[in-house]
C-alpha cells in the first residue's frame, strides 16, 4: 500500500473540523487528537486499502475523493460508494476492511492508529456519538443509492449525483456568487457508479447544460445556474421521496 506521510494543519484549522468525527471536541480533546494523528497522501488511482487488509488505521478524508468497490469472483468490479471530505474510513471494533478503497483523485487522509482510536471512543463521548451519527449517515446514503439504482431514470440518476456533489461542496455562499464546483469522478467512473454507459452519462450531462441548469467551465469544473430545477430533475419530492 503506497502512501506518503505528510505534515498536516492543526486540528483547530482543519477545513473539515466542523463536520468530521472531531466536530464536537473541545480544545483539550482536539489537542489529544493532534498528538495522535498522521496525514497520508495518495495519488489518483492508488489503492488506499484492499478488501481483507488489516485495518491498522482509521481515517477521515481531508481532501479528494475515494471509491469503495467490491470485485466478484469473475473479475467484475462494482463501485458501491464514494468517500468525500469529512467521510470516515473504518468502523469501531473492525480489524479488516470490507471493500477496496481507491483514490479517485489525489487524496489526503487524517489517520489514527486503530487500537488507540478504539480506546479514545471509550474515553471521549463526543467522538463516540459522532461516530454513530456518521454511521447512520452512511446507512442513509446506502439506502439512497439503492433507490437510485433501482427506481430512477438515467436523467434522474445524473441529476441526483450532481446534486449530491453540490450539497457536499457547499453551494451556498455568503457573497451570493455561484462557486466553481468539481465533478469528483471521470465520466467513466460516474457510469460505473450509477450503472449507466459513458455515452448516457455524457448525454444527460449535456441535457443539464442545454436546459440551462448547469454551466461547465471544462470537463470537470461547473457552476449551478438553477439549483431548484436541478433538485426537481432528481425525481425526489421535498421530503426526499420519489415523485410518482
Amino acid at each position: 500500500m503506497k502512501n506518503n506521510v505528510i505534515s498536516g494543519v492543526k486540528c483547530t484549522d482543519c477545513p473539515i473540523q466542523h463536520r468530521a468525527v472531531c466536530s464536537r471536541c473541545d480544545h483539550a480533546e482536539l489537542m489529544l487528537l493532534e498528538s495522535m494523528k498522521k496525514y497520508r497522501s495518495f495519488k489518483a488511482g492508488e489503492a488506499i486499502f484492499w478488501r481483507g487488509d488489516d485495518l491498522t488505521y482509521v481515517a477521515s478524508v481531508i481532501e479528494g475523493v475515494a471509491t469503495l468497490e467490491k470485485t466478484m469472483e469473475d473479475g467484475r468490479t462494482q463501485m458501491v460508494g464514494l468517500l468525500l471530505p469529512s467521510d470516515f474510513i473504518g468502523h469501531p471494533g473492525r480489524t479488516r476492511i470490507d471493500f477496496d478503497v481507491t483514490a479517485a483523485s489525489d487524496v489526503v487522509l487524517c489517520c489514527f492508529d486503530r487500537a488507540p482510536f478504539d480506546q479514545l471512543l471509550k474515553d471521549v463521548p463526543h467522538i463516540s456519538q459522532r461516530m454513530i451519527e456518521l454511521a447512520m449517515d452512511e446507512l442513509d446514503a446506502a439506502r439512497d443509492w439503492m433507490l437510485l439504482l433501482g427506481r430512477k431514470t438515467a436523467g434522474e440518476k445524473i441529476a441526483t449525483f450532481v446534486e449530491m456533489v453540490v450539497r457536499r461542496q457547499h453551494f451556498d455562499r455568503k457573497d451570493g456568487m455561484r462557486p466553481d464546483l468539481v465533478l469528483p469522478l471521470s465520466r467513466g467512473d460516474i457510469a460505473n457508479y450509477l450503472g449507466l454507459t459513458v455515452e448516457t452519462v455524457s448525454r444527460q450531462i449535456g441535457k443539464l447544460k442545454s436546459d440551462g441548469i448547469l454551466e461547465f467551465i471544462d470537463k470537470r469544473r461547473f457552476r449551478v445556474i438553477d439549483l431548484e430545477r436541478l433538485q426537481q430533475a432528481t425525481g425526489d419530492d421535498d421530503d426526499g421521496g420519489v415523485i410518482v
